[in-house]
């Protein structure tokens, strides 16, 4: 059979050249919002929501008597999380019902979790190597005991722990050098105890799923699990905009697929009744402020991370929903007067500590203006905890611009 004539040979492979070359550009162009966030190639350390050039700077103003950064501390090494007679409480099982009732193990672990990061804290600041020591023995003690969690508030409740147990893992394994023999139990303990609760998500109230995802997103860079971290990640981006809605989203709200919210009235009922949409409003807003701030806190927990990990998502549909959403809320929390098309006229305040992570962010790095969030959190400072899962922010992300 006689050989076929050169230009038939080389012309697929131009084809072939053209079109990868046009899949690439397409690609590059696209806007960043539109393209997937995978994970990084290398994971940052520590790199949940904090990281060590943040924890550097934080150091430094405290140690240099700077406000607001002293009198965070000074808050945080007062509290009960940062005794070092401390006695950890764990729990084989955890118990938790709706609002915690029943409450077998729910705050003993949550409070164990937040009292473990806040002691790396305090490590960090002080060098004080008791404090390392301390957070080592809270997680030790957890993580040869706790088995699984239970009852109708286990999602909610392994999401609450399972943010705060790898912010303080972080810190002690890539700071402190005294040695933790029993990292490779605690790491076991989140990857088979908390990661596969909170990665399948949930089809509740949204700040639900939302801290489910500030949790499985962390314990991905702790385990450095790439797939895990995808997932989370992919989740957290429907549901962030399935939770603050943007004029841009048309006439009424995204949703989640999974949840068939296929009709208005489906929706209306979903997002509590309220059926006028304006841009910053969230799907619990006429609920109550104080969950609310669980979502929106969630939010810029997963974004700060991602930023850490080399993804900034501020200047994506996250960072402009968060902006949003913490405008909206921040108006009336400092007292505005509520419109009648608004949640019948009356609202439920208590946002919580949630503001200084998405304010440092947005304002401060971006340069965005935020009146109304600006005045809440300079008026709220220092931010405390919500014995939850939020803990120490003015301390840690207050005018940080690490």
């Amino acid at each position: 059979m006689p050989a076929a004539p050169p230009h038939s040979r080389r012309r697929p492979r131009a084809a072939l050249l053209l079109a990868l070359v046009a899949v690439l550009t397409c690609g590059l162009l696209l806007p960043r919002a539109q393209r997937a966030e995978a994970a990084p190639t290398t994971f940052v350390h520590p790199g949940v929501t904090v990281s060590r050039a943040q924890l550097d700077f934080a150091r430094g103003q405290v140690l240099a008597g700077a406000q607001p950064w002293k009198g965070a501390y000074d808050q945080m090494a007062a509290s009960s999380y940062a005794g070092l007679s401390r006695t950890p409480k764990p729990w084989a099982t955890v118990e938790c019902g709706s609002y915690s009732n029943p409450n077998y193990g729910c705050t003993d672990e949550r409070q164990d979790a937040i009292a473990a990061y806040t002691d790396a804290l305090v490590w960090y600041i002080t060098r004080d190597a008791r404090y390392a020591q301390k957070a080592i023995e809270i997680m030790d003690a957890w993580s040869a005991v706790i088995q699984s969690h239970t009852d109708s508030n286990a999602p909610l409740q392994t999401g609450w722990a399972g943010s705060s147990w790898p912010k303080a893992a972080e810190i002690i394994k890539y700071t402190y050098t005294g040695g933790w023999p029993n990292a490779g139990r605690f790491a076991t303990m989140l990857r088979n105890v908390y990661l596969p609760v909170v990665i399948k998500g949930s089809n509740s109230n949204g700040n639900w799923e939302l801290s489910m995802m500030e949790a499985a997103v962390g314990i991905s860079v702790f385990l450095e699990d790439k797939a895990s971290y995808d997932t989370a990640m992919a989740k957290f981006r429907t549901r962030t905009a399935a939770y603050v809605y943007l004029a841009s989203d048309g006439d009424l709200p995204k949703t989640v697929p999974s949840q068939n919210l296929n009709t208005r009235d489906k929706i209306v009922s979903y997002w509590q009744g309220q059926s006028t949409f304006v841009t910053g409003l969230t799907q619990e807003t006429c609920r109550d402020f104080t969950h609310t701030g669980y979502g929106i806190s969630a939010i810029s927990h997963v974004a700060e991370t991602s930023r850490i990990q080399g993804q900034d998502l501020y200047g994506t549909d996250v960072g402009e929903r968060l902006r949003q959403a913490l405008g909206f809320q921040s108006k009336y929390e400092l007292g505005a007067s509520v419109p009648s098309w608004l949640c019948g006229g009356s609202v439920k305040r208590g946002l919580g500590p949630v503001t200084e992570v998405g304010y440092n962010a947005l304002h401060n790095r971006l340069g965005i203006a935020m009146t109304n969030t600006q005045a809440l959190t300079q008026q709220n400072r220092p931010a405390g905890t919500n014995a939850l899962f939020v803990a120490w922010e003015t301390l840690t992300h207050g005018d940080n611009p690490a």
